[in-house]
């Protein structure tokens, strides 16, 4: 399901994987460049690519700190907020309209089923750690 969500915005400018960069700095923003790699579990020379890419597409910013110029800050910008709220919205929209697809007892199932899948992706976020 995760992946089929991903999918609805189909951009030729951005992959996969600089959508969910930018989804990543913008939710976790300003985040270090070093806790995005390890969030994305991507290696820091691939990661600098696409950082390069969203960077120049004006999507997110790079900023030193300001103790410790080796440290990379990343911000998304207005035009990259206002890009992920949009993919959020379309994906919502798809999602919401596949639910209303689904028959009324498949839906309570789903929803009983709810308290279980957040438990297991607690536990699978613990075993990332």
């Amino acid at each position: 399901m995760g992946r089929s969500l991903r999918l609805i915005h189909v951009d030729g400018n951005l992959s996969p994987s600089q959508r969910e960069v930018l989804f990543t700095i913008t939710r976790s923003g300003p985040v270090r460049l070093s806790e995005v790699a390890a969030s994305e579990g991507i290696n820091p020379t691939m990661l600098s690519r696409i950082v390069s890419h969203l960077e120049s597409a004006n999507l997110v910013t790079r900023t030193s700190d300001a103790t410790d110029a080796r440290i990379v800050h990343l911000s998304s910008t207005d035009h990259g907020r206002a890009l992920c709220k949009g993919i959020r919205n379309e994906r919502t929209d798809a999602l919401q309209s596949a639910l209303g697809h689904l028959s009324g007892e498949k839906r309570r199932v789903l929803l009983d089923a709810l308290p279980v899948l957040e438990s297991l992706v607690e536990t699978l976020k613990r075993c990332d750690q």
